[in-house]
């Protein structure tokens, strides 16, 4: 999962935090149900799928159990297996909902980059507009990337000017750029973490922790909430800039 920047001025709340003062958190067989809710409510044919195709792997072990006499043995390496394809077609189907879920809202993207595996650091809404454009920093091995959501017009000059921005600190580091949205040149938020991965790994783990480091020094534009935003919500106003910068 992607890194969140730490932020000591708001700490948590005491009354969010369990008896020994740490968070809460739901099971994993309580947050498998509550997905496996999500996924009958928006396909109710992907379970019936995904128990089909666990049901058809474990006929197939025993088919191969009766045929070679060893049935035991068959049925006990199929079983697992069998789980295994049934759970990997599920997910596959939860994450296509997710991410058909999170089209079109403000947010999405975000909502995607922060749950991306491996050494990424995201920054939430480092600029953005008043009409709910807003631009996220990545950190990662490829260098800066800067990923808007919103109007290409108005994101275009957005991520100009964090251009520039990063490039205070951040010298000769590859920047890049890409728009999340289905039109010319964007890319599809069912895309936005693979385009991530495939670009080039231009810097070593100490020259990331570096960049990390002097990315700090930049002061922040803007603070967004997490999660994609309601409908009709405002964006919050950024600190207003100094003359001369």
């Amino acid at each position: 999962m992607a890194k969140q920047p730490k932020d000591t001025k708001n700490a948590p709340a005491a009354d969010a935090k369990g008896a020994g003062g740490e968070k809460k958190a739901p099971g994993r067989i309580k947050q498998i149900g509550l997905v496996a809710k999500v996924v009958h409510q928006q396909s109710p044919k992907s379970i019936p799928i995904a128990v089909g195709v666990a049901l058809l792997v474990l006929a197939l072990a025993v088919l191969g159990g009766l045929l070679t006499g060893t049935l035991l043995y068959w049925i006990a390496m199929g079983v697992p297996i069998a789980f295994l394809a049934g759970f990997v077609v599920f997910t596959r189907s939860a994450q296509r909902i997710q991410y058909k879920m999170l089209e079109g809202q403000l947010g999405g993207g975000m909502a995607v980059l922060e749950n991306m595996r491996g050494n990424w650091t995201v920054e939430p809404g480092v600029t953005g507009s008043r009409q709910m454009d807003v631009v996220h920093r990545v950190v990662g091995r490829p260098g800066v990337i800067l990923v808007g959501e919103g109007a290409p017009d108005r994101l275009r000059g957005l991520i100009a000017s964090e251009k520039k921005r990063v490039a205070r600190v951040a010298y000769n580091t590859p920047i890049y750029d890409l728009q999340v949205g289905n039109g010319e040149g964007q890319v599809q938020i069912s895309k936005l973490q693979r385009s991530l991965t495939k670009l080039p790994r231009n810097l070593n783990k100490a020259e990331t922790s570096e960049l990390r480091y002097r990315l700090k020094a930049l002061p922040a534009s803007m603070q967004m909430p997490k999660g994609p935003m309601p409908k009709g919500a405002k964006m919050p106003k950024g600190p207003k800039p100094q003359k001369g910068s």
